[in-house]
């Protein structure tokens, strides 16, 4: 199944790739600080299991501390009094620091989450840039209603920054997630305080220094790396933290939701756990699409698609994610690694056909063959739960009204695609399957205005788009008394 390249033939051109690592430390009030503790923890290499270096670990006292600094940076500080139009200015300089630094950032997720590098430069990192802007460009058009009231009285709303925002972001995309959380509530005018994946802390405290270059006021910007059922769990339970926002697994996301009950009820934006389906009519094109993990294909075509797919998999080679041939990189830490080959033993114990792959790479680092199962029945474990790895299952459906039940026979409601030539179809499946986005004839369509999240254990609250910026805005209303208007 595929081929590995583990760069050898060019070692000296992957070894000049490999970034410096500037910080480690914990980013409060403008500075880069050791944790009160003094403990560190390691960040690993998923390339060869290696450490790459320590980093502070900070936890409860050090979330205060930087929940005292964002606090004092709302309550006392220019960030939510300035202008929109000057909030975007900063976020502009952000955004020109981040594409000057591009090489670096995509080398740092390289090295700290097994990314492809040559996909980092040519899209994560540009398309974080151009998320920063579209949030600088949205800054200083923020503005409420005016309302026509029954009574003498002239109202309006105000729209306001919501306060001091938690951002607790995963592994699995290192700048996408924290560019998605931090541009668009610094752009309403709010403070943060953000603790990245104990995975992978590398970019989001470069990031944290590129801010301060551009201007970002101390303490706006706050960034505490450390583990989840410490740090992350005092930023969810902090009675000074007004707002959550959490990326990651439904298990987790219930904890969090329950912190912010018992802390002072703050609000919470979830985007959780999926499986999203993919269906695959018996009109498509022909192209293969391999982007899901749960694909449906209709009996006409699945024969066929199922020989396609196999040669096509062939193809793909796993590798240093610094090989521009690489297609797969590792899996981010051990944990994952053993987790995902556990669901692959699942499948095969459970009556699912290996049709590719199946088995780690015999090499050093974290690397596993992308996977593809057939005759997968819709209660096995592999068709259920989000494996977050190299794992396909493709399972068949004869109609349309089949297609959409398989598509909904899930706790989980993020994302679906739909391939067909059909219009009517299209429309039918589009509006019947339970998800927060459907991309029709495509997959991974993500741009910067187009609202990304969850129906069901997906979670709630949308990222991306202008519903992610009213996200971290609150609705004021006043009113005032009309004296002898001509009209209301």
């Amino acid at each position: 199944m595929g081929s590995y390249n583990d760069g050898s033939s060019d070692s000296s051109s992957v070894s000049s790739k490999i970034p410096t690592i500037k910080f480690t430390k914990l980013f409060i009030n403008g500075e880069f600080v050791d944790a009160i503790s003094g403990r560190t923890f390691e960040t690993i290499d998923p390339r060869t299991a290696e450490v790459i270096t320590k980093i502070a670990e900070g936890d409860k006292e050090d979330v205060d501390l930087a929940v005292r600094a964002a606090r004092h940076a709302f309550d006392n500080g220019p960030w939510p009094r300035m202008s929109g139009y000057a909030r975007g200015r900063i976020l502009s300089k952000f955004a020109d620091l981040m594409e000057q630094h591009i090489e670096e950032l995509a080398a740092l997720d390289a090295l700290d989450a097994g990314k492809l590098f040559e996909w980092g430069k040519a899209v994560d990192i540009r398309s974080a840039v151009k998320t920063v802007r579209y949030y600088a460009g949205a800054a200083d058009k923020i503005h409420g209603q005016v309302l026509k009231m029954s009574r003498e009285f002239h109202a309006y709303t105000l729209l306001e920054p919501a306060g001091v925002v938690g951002h607790i972001i995963p592994w699995n995309f290192p700048t996408t997630m924290f560019v998605m959380k931090v541009a668009p509530s610094l752009a309403a005018g709010c403070t943060v305080v953000v603790k990245p994946a104990e995975q992978t802390p590398l970019s989001a405290l470069f990031y944290a220094h590129l801010a301060k270059q551009a201007g970002i006021p101390d303490g706006v910007l706050n960034v505490v790396t450390g583990f989840g059922a410490t740090a992350g769990a005092a930023i969810a339970s902090h009675m000074d933290v007004d707002m959550v926002s959490f990326t990651g697994s439904t298990e987790v996301g219930r904890k969090i939701m329950q912190a912010a009950a018992l802390s002072n009820l703050k609000p919470v934006s979830l985007e959780l756990g999926g499986k999203s389906p993919l269906l695959i009519f018996d009109d498509a094109d022909g192209e293969i699409c391999v982007a899901s993990s749960r694909v449906f294909v209709q009996e006409g075509i699945y024969d066929e698609f199922v020989k396609k797919l196999a040669q096509k998999a062939e193809a793909w080679v796993v590798g240093d994610p610094f090989d521009p041939q690489s297609r797969v990189g590792p899996q981010v830490d051990k944990k994952q690694y053993d987790k995902i080959l556990s669901y692959i033993e699942h499948g095969k114990r459970e009556g699912a056909t290996l049709l590719t792959g199946g088995k780690p790479l015999e090499t050093e680092g974290y690397y596993i063959q992308p996977t593809i199962f057939t005759d997968v029945k819709e209660d096995m474990l592999i068709a259920k739960d989000e494996i977050f790895g190299p794992v396909m299952s493709l399972m068949k459906f004869k109609t349309i009204e089949e297609g959409i039940k398989c598509a909904n026979n899930t706790q989980y409601g993020l994302a679906a695609g739909i391939i067909t030539k059909n219009l009517d179809v299209a429309n039918t499946v589009s509006r019947s399957i339970r998800a927060g986005v459907i991309w029709i004839n495509c997959y991974f369509a993500f741009d910067d205005d187009c609202p990304y999240g969850g129906y069901k254990m997906s979670g709630f609250g949308r990222d991306l788009g202008l519903d992610a910026i009213h996200k971290y805005l609150l609705v004021k209303s006043v009113a005032t008394p009309l004296y002898n208007s001509p009209w209301l």
